[in-house]
Protein backbone atom coordinates (compact mmCIF):
# COMPACT_ATOMS: atom_id res chain seq x y z
CA UNK A 1 0.00 0.00 0.00
CA UNK A 2 1.31 3.44 -0.92
CA UNK A 3 1.93 5.80 1.97
CA UNK A 4 -0.64 8.28 0.63
CA UNK A 5 -3.24 5.50 0.55
CA UNK A 6 -2.32 4.51 4.11
CA UNK A 7 -2.71 8.08 5.39
CA UNK A 8 -6.11 8.28 3.73
CA UNK A 9 -7.18 5.02 5.35
CA UNK A 10 -6.05 6.23 8.78
CA UNK A 11 -8.27 9.30 8.43
CA UNK A 12 -11.21 7.10 7.40
CA UNK A 13 -10.75 4.83 10.43
CA UNK A 14 -10.66 7.86 12.74
CA UNK A 15 -13.80 9.50 11.37
CA UNK A 16 -16.92 9.50 13.50
CA UNK A 17 -15.29 10.33 16.82
CA UNK A 18 -14.15 6.77 17.51
CA UNK A 19 -11.14 6.11 19.75
CA UNK A 20 -8.70 3.96 17.80
CA UNK A 21 -5.37 2.65 19.09
CA UNK A 22 -2.13 2.47 17.13
CA UNK A 23 -2.20 -1.31 17.56
CA UNK A 24 -5.61 -1.50 15.88
CA UNK A 25 -4.47 0.67 12.98
CA UNK A 26 -1.24 -1.28 12.61
CA UNK A 27 -3.16 -4.56 12.42
CA UNK A 28 -5.66 -3.29 9.87
CA UNK A 29 -3.04 -1.65 7.66
CA UNK A 30 -0.43 -4.39 8.13
CA UNK A 31 2.38 -2.10 9.26
CA UNK A 32 4.24 -1.60 12.53
CA UNK A 33 2.97 0.58 15.35
CA UNK A 34 6.06 2.75 14.91
CA UNK A 35 4.93 3.45 11.35
CA UNK A 36 1.48 4.43 12.63
CA UNK A 37 3.04 6.82 15.15
CA UNK A 38 4.97 8.54 12.35
CA UNK A 39 1.91 8.69 10.12
CA UNK A 40 -0.24 10.22 12.88
CA UNK A 41 2.42 12.81 13.61
CA UNK A 42 2.62 13.72 9.92
CA UNK A 43 -1.17 14.06 9.69
CA UNK A 44 -1.24 16.25 12.78
CA UNK A 45 1.49 18.47 11.34
CA UNK A 46 -0.62 19.11 8.22
CA UNK A 47 -3.60 20.27 10.27
CA UNK A 48 -5.69 17.11 10.57
CA UNK A 49 -7.36 17.53 14.02
CA UNK A 50 -6.28 14.25 15.63
CA UNK A 51 -6.08 14.12 19.43
CA UNK A 52 -4.44 11.42 21.54
CA UNK A 53 -1.10 9.88 22.21
CA UNK A 54 0.85 6.67 21.91
CA UNK A 55 -0.34 3.97 24.30
CA UNK A 56 -3.75 5.59 24.78
CA UNK A 57 -5.35 5.95 21.36
CA UNK A 58 -6.39 8.55 18.85
CA UNK A 59 -9.62 10.33 17.99
CA UNK A 60 -10.39 12.89 15.31
CA UNK A 61 -12.41 15.95 16.25
CA UNK A 62 -15.67 16.57 14.41
CA UNK A 63 -15.99 18.98 11.52
CA UNK A 64 -13.13 17.57 9.48
CA UNK A 65 -13.75 15.83 6.20
CA UNK A 66 -11.89 14.73 3.12
CA UNK A 67 -13.26 14.15 -0.37
CA UNK A 68 -12.87 10.59 -1.61
CA UNK A 69 -9.48 10.16 -3.21
CA UNK A 70 -10.35 7.08 -5.20
CA UNK A 71 -13.02 4.49 -5.86
CA UNK A 72 -12.61 0.78 -6.41
CA UNK A 73 -13.95 -0.75 -9.62
CA UNK A 74 -16.98 -2.17 -7.80
CA UNK A 75 -17.67 1.19 -6.14
CA UNK A 76 -17.58 2.96 -9.51
CA UNK A 77 -20.03 0.45 -10.97
CA UNK A 78 -22.36 0.86 -7.99
CA UNK A 79 -22.26 4.66 -8.12
CA UNK A 80 -22.84 4.86 -11.87
CA UNK A 81 -25.58 2.22 -11.86
CA UNK A 82 -27.35 3.85 -8.91
CA UNK A 83 -27.21 7.32 -10.46
CA UNK A 84 -28.54 5.98 -13.77
CA UNK A 85 -31.44 4.26 -12.01
CA UNK A 86 -32.39 7.42 -10.13
CA UNK A 87 -32.05 9.44 -13.33
CA UNK A 88 -34.48 7.10 -15.08
CA UNK A 89 -36.92 6.28 -12.29
CA UNK A 90 -36.69 9.13 -9.77
CA UNK A 91 -38.53 12.40 -9.50
CA UNK A 92 -37.66 15.38 -11.68
CA UNK A 93 -35.42 16.92 -9.03
CA UNK A 94 -33.86 13.55 -8.23
CA UNK A 95 -33.13 12.91 -11.91
CA UNK A 96 -31.41 16.27 -12.32
CA UNK A 97 -29.35 15.67 -9.19
CA UNK A 98 -28.36 12.19 -10.42
CA UNK A 99 -27.26 13.64 -13.76
CA UNK A 100 -25.15 16.24 -11.97
CA UNK A 101 -23.72 13.56 -9.68
CA UNK A 102 -22.58 11.53 -12.69
CA UNK A 103 -20.81 14.60 -14.08
CA UNK A 104 -19.10 15.26 -10.74
CA UNK A 105 -18.07 11.62 -10.30
CA UNK A 106 -16.42 11.59 -13.71
CA UNK A 107 -14.75 14.94 -13.04
CA UNK A 108 -12.87 13.75 -9.94
CA UNK A 109 -11.85 10.34 -11.25
CA UNK A 110 -8.43 9.66 -12.73
CA UNK A 111 -8.46 8.85 -16.44
CA UNK A 112 -8.41 5.07 -15.96
CA UNK A 113 -11.36 5.19 -13.56
CA UNK A 114 -13.24 7.59 -15.87
CA UNK A 115 -12.98 4.95 -18.58
CA UNK A 116 -14.42 2.37 -16.17
CA UNK A 117 -17.34 4.67 -15.39
CA UNK A 118 -18.01 5.36 -19.06
CA UNK A 119 -17.86 1.64 -19.87
CA UNK A 120 -20.22 0.51 -17.11
CA UNK A 121 -22.81 -1.45 -19.07
CA UNK A 122 -25.67 -1.23 -16.57
CA UNK A 123 -28.71 0.78 -17.61
CA UNK A 124 -32.25 1.48 -16.44
CA UNK A 125 -34.55 2.45 -19.34
CA UNK A 126 -37.33 4.76 -18.07
CA UNK A 127 -40.20 2.67 -19.44
CA UNK A 128 -43.61 3.09 -17.84
CA UNK A 129 -42.98 6.07 -15.57
CA UNK A 130 -44.85 9.23 -16.52
CA UNK A 131 -43.83 12.85 -16.03
CA UNK A 132 -46.83 13.23 -13.71
CA UNK A 133 -45.45 10.48 -11.48
CA UNK A 134 -42.02 12.07 -11.54
CA UNK A 135 -43.51 15.36 -10.39
CA UNK A 136 -45.52 13.58 -7.71
CA UNK A 137 -42.37 11.88 -6.36
CA UNK A 138 -40.84 15.30 -5.78
CA UNK A 139 -44.04 16.64 -4.23
CA UNK A 140 -44.27 13.68 -1.84
CA UNK A 141 -40.60 13.98 -0.89
CA UNK A 142 -41.05 17.68 -0.15
CA UNK A 143 -44.16 16.96 1.95
CA UNK A 144 -42.30 14.30 3.93
CA UNK A 145 -39.49 16.72 4.71
CA UNK A 146 -41.84 19.59 5.63
CA UNK A 147 -44.33 17.30 7.44
CA UNK A 148 -47.16 18.64 5.31
CA UNK A 149 -50.44 16.70 5.32
CA UNK A 150 -51.30 15.59 1.78
CA UNK A 151 -54.81 15.32 0.38
CA UNK A 152 -55.73 13.34 -2.75
CA UNK A 153 -58.28 11.06 -4.34
CA UNK A 154 -57.26 7.42 -4.55
CA UNK A 155 -58.38 4.42 -6.58
CA UNK A 156 -57.47 0.99 -5.24
CA UNK A 157 -56.85 -2.16 -7.31
CA UNK A 158 -60.60 -2.73 -7.69
CA UNK A 159 -61.20 0.81 -8.95
CA UNK A 160 -62.98 1.94 -5.78
CA UNK A 161 -62.38 5.66 -5.15
CA UNK A 162 -61.88 7.39 -1.81
CA UNK A 163 -60.64 10.80 -0.68
CA UNK A 164 -57.68 10.69 1.67
CA UNK A 165 -55.69 13.04 3.88
CA UNK A 166 -52.44 11.48 5.05
CA UNK A 167 -49.32 12.23 7.06
CA UNK A 168 -46.54 11.24 4.60
CA UNK A 169 -43.65 9.28 6.11
CA UNK A 170 -41.56 7.77 3.32
CA UNK A 171 -41.29 6.63 -0.29
CA UNK A 172 -40.60 3.08 -1.43
CA UNK A 173 -39.57 2.04 -4.93
CA UNK A 174 -40.53 -1.48 -5.99
CA UNK A 175 -38.78 -1.70 -9.35
CA UNK A 176 -41.56 -0.18 -11.44
CA UNK A 177 -43.93 1.28 -8.88
CA UNK A 178 -43.43 3.99 -6.27
CA UNK A 179 -45.51 3.89 -3.10
CA UNK A 180 -46.05 6.47 -0.40
CA UNK A 181 -45.97 5.19 3.17
CA UNK A 182 -48.23 7.33 5.33
CA UNK A 183 -50.49 7.53 8.33
CA UNK A 184 -53.99 7.65 6.86
CA UNK A 185 -56.31 9.95 8.77
CA UNK A 186 -59.36 8.25 7.26
CA UNK A 187 -58.39 4.71 8.30
CA UNK A 188 -56.43 5.81 11.38
CA UNK A 189 -53.67 3.40 10.48
CA UNK A 190 -50.57 3.06 8.32
CA UNK A 191 -51.21 2.64 4.61
CA UNK A 192 -49.23 2.40 1.37
CA UNK A 193 -50.48 4.29 -1.66
CA UNK A 194 -49.30 3.71 -5.21
CA UNK A 195 -48.37 7.05 -6.70
CA UNK A 196 -49.84 6.10 -10.08
CA UNK A 197 -53.25 5.71 -8.42
CA UNK A 198 -53.16 9.05 -6.61
CA UNK A 199 -55.25 11.84 -8.22
CA UNK A 200 -54.92 15.57 -7.61
CA UNK A 201 -52.45 15.29 -4.73
CA UNK A 202 -51.85 18.60 -2.98
CA UNK A 203 -50.87 19.95 0.44
CA UNK A 204 -53.85 20.16 2.77
CA UNK A 205 -52.64 23.47 4.19
CA UNK A 206 -51.58 22.10 7.56
CA UNK A 207 -48.63 20.25 9.05
CA UNK A 208 -48.58 17.31 11.43
CA UNK A 209 -46.67 16.80 14.64
CA UNK A 210 -44.58 13.61 14.61
CA UNK A 211 -45.42 11.11 17.34
CA UNK A 212 -43.73 7.73 17.89
CA UNK A 213 -46.85 5.61 17.36
CA UNK A 214 -47.38 7.17 13.91
CA UNK A 215 -43.74 7.23 12.81
CA UNK A 216 -42.02 5.50 9.92
CA UNK A 217 -40.00 3.48 12.45
CA UNK A 218 -43.21 2.14 14.00
CA UNK A 219 -44.64 1.36 10.57
CA UNK A 220 -41.50 -0.60 9.62
CA UNK A 221 -41.58 -2.40 12.99
CA UNK A 222 -45.12 -3.57 12.29
CA UNK A 223 -44.20 -4.67 8.76
CA UNK A 224 -41.22 -6.67 10.03
CA UNK A 225 -43.35 -8.23 12.78
CA UNK A 226 -45.81 -9.43 10.15
CA UNK A 227 -43.54 -10.28 7.19
CA UNK A 228 -40.05 -10.57 8.67
CA UNK A 229 -36.99 -8.31 8.12
CA UNK A 230 -37.26 -6.15 4.99
CA UNK A 231 -33.51 -5.88 4.26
Amino acid sequence: MRRADRLFQIVQYLRGGRLVTAAMLAERLEVSERTIYRDIADLQSTGVPIDGEAGVGYVMRGGFDLPPLMFTHDEIVALVAGARMVRSWGGVTMARAAEEALVKIEAVLPEKERDRAANTQIFAPPMGITEETRQLIDECEAAIEARDVLSFDYRDETGAATSRSVQPLGLWFWGKVWTLIAWCELREDFRMFRLDRMIDAHPAGRTYRPVPERSLAECLRQIEAKYGPQR
